[in-house]
């Protein structure tokens, strides 16, 4: 723990949305602060036109909420801030409420890693409805991209299979933040290793990398570059071959490799990064067998994403080893979750919950009331059969009809004998941790677990399956209920004219 406040400071209180702390400042003065409320955070596409997301960056938020203070500069800097009128925005009583603010709320989550589906509530969130609210900024920029990229991790490393997948995206990421917790996420995703180091030492990432062209281009020639790296690092010793001419590249390595050989030590591998990686791996593992070194690896790099990596592995291309960089790091082709994190219930004057939904144009993006939980049922052969969200407060039957969220008419039913668990667990109670979080690598073997679980097809890279994941019937009903109610005319519209 410590990771993101270590790099950026002690507070990141002010890491979130002016409208937030508008929002907080309205229910200050209006005497809701304390008011409980209840909050979800999800989202509602899969990304990547896939048919499954990871969980990712419960981690850091628990970190962020366990340290959430306004110091002393956050209160200057608000005291500033000024309203339309040329006023300060927040009067003093404000600024000295957040100075003793002290986050109190309750807080249950998905663990990292478990395998997760449009509409489902990752994060659920209850409590005071200032301090709920004023976390949704920080829990969905550290949620979103981080299930975003271990996501894209998880396809990569399906579509390698057996072969490994190396993280080597922090040159293109988005910044310092990006990079690092790229690589966590990519690593919960199933990554073998990274080549950001600093990731490695504050993950405990494996770390790989051997050189690049420049290192080729500092020599007269690559033969002497080539050897001139092996006496300097003759246990690490992986050469970039494509600098000039990539099978030629693959001779020379293989001279030196012999004279590592003699000396006591074993080439490991060559890297290829430019080209026709099918065609090229394939000669270069001509070249290595014939040369006595079938142990040598053949690692690929360039611009590498899963459907790279499946065409060429269909294509019978000899790559041992994937380095992926870009394409991971940036999500490249779906660069943001879409998460959302919307108010279900507050609790009423008279102690009871009155649940809360959010109406549109588009059926998709209707809220979900109620303060929600995720059953996920299993089959006769242990695999994923169906998902429920369930309101707590309405008991789940064993036997129960579950109804898309976006699609009504698409419903599905579950018998009664399938064992079942309850996917959102107590993390935070009254703002202290109760969730002690696994070590990264037991992270990494739980996505590995939950992805076997799932039936192949909800794994395809292209027109998957769509996984059975829908609201309870009763929550479904109640959903129906509340949108009538919010669209039935008031007294001014049947007076109207």
């Amino acid at each position: 723990m410590g990771v993101i406040h270590d790099l950026y400071g002690h507070s990141l209180a002010l890491l979130t949305d002016l409208y937030e702390l508008t929002m907080a400042y309205g229910y200050w003065k209006l005497g809701m602060a304390e008011r409980e409320a209840v909050f979800h955070l999800s989202f509602r596409k899969q990304p990547f036109g896939g048919g499954f997301s990871v969980a990712c960056g419960l981690h850091d938020a628990i970190e962020y909420l366990q340290r959430f203070r306004f110091d002393a500069a956050d209160l200057e800097y608000l005291s500033t801030l000024k309203g339309n009128d040329g006023n300060p925005l927040f009067d003093g009583g404000f600024l000295d409420y957040l100075a003793r603010f002290e986050f109190k709320c309750d807080v249950d989550a998905m663990p990292e890693g478990t395998a997760v589906f449009a509409y489902e509530p990752l994060v659920r969130v209850t409590g005071p409805i200032l301090q709920a609210q004023i976390v949704e900024t920080p829990l969905l920029n550290l949620i979103n991209f981080q299930t975003l990229i271990a996501t894209k991790a998880a396809r990569v490393c399906l579509a390698a299979g057996d072969e490994p997948v190396l993280e080597f995206g922090l040159r293109r990421a988005q910044g310092i933040d990006g990079g690092v917790t790229a690589s966590r996420a990519a690593c919960v995703g199933g990554c073998a290793a990274t080549s950001n180091v600093l990731a490695g030492k504050l993950f405990g990432i494996p770390v790989k990398g051997t050189h690049a062209h420049s290192w080729v281009m500092a020599f007269g020639d690559e033969l002497h570059a080539f050897e001139a790296y092996a006496q300097a690092l003759p246990n690490n010793c992986v050469f970039l071959v494509d600098t000039y001419d990539t099978l030629q590249g693959v001779k020379h390595a293989v001279e030196i490799g012999r004279r590592l050989r003699a000396q006591g030590h074993e080439m490991a591998g060559v890297r290829l990064d430019s080209g026709d990686l099918a065609y090229l791996s394939i000669e270069a593992r001509r070249i290595l067998d014939a040369a006595g070194f079938p142990n040598a690896s053949i690692l690929a790099s360039n611009e590498l994403d899963e459907s790279i990596i499946t065409s060429l592995r269909q294509q019978g291309a000899k790559i041992a080893v994937w380095g992926v960089g870009t394409k991971l790091a940036t999500a490249y082709d779906s660069p943001a979750l879409g998460g959302i994190y919307k108010l279900t219930a507050i609790r009423g004057p008279d102690g009871k919950w009155e649940y809360k939904i959010k109406l549109s144009e588009q059926t998709a993006k209707i809220s979900i009331p109620g303060i929600l939980q995720v059953r996920r049922f299993h089959d006769a052969a242990g695999q994923f059969a169906a998902d429920a969200i369930y309101d707590i407060g309405i008991f789940i039957e064993e036997a129960c009809l579950i109804v898309d969220p976006a699609d009504p008419g698409r419903r599905k039913s579950i018998p009664a004998d399938l064992p079942a668990e309850d996917l959102l667990v107590p993390i935070l109670r009254g703002g202290r941790r109760v969730y002690d979080p696994p070590d990264l690598l037991s992270v990494q073997r739980h996505t590995r677990e939950q992805l076997a679980s799932l039936h192949p097809t909800i794994k395809r890279m292209v027109n998957p399956h769509r996984y059975p994941a829908g609201l309870e019937s009763r929550l479904a009903g109640l959903r129906a209920d509340l949108i009538g109610q919010a669209t039935l005319p008031t007294p001014q519209d049947q007076a109207a004219p």
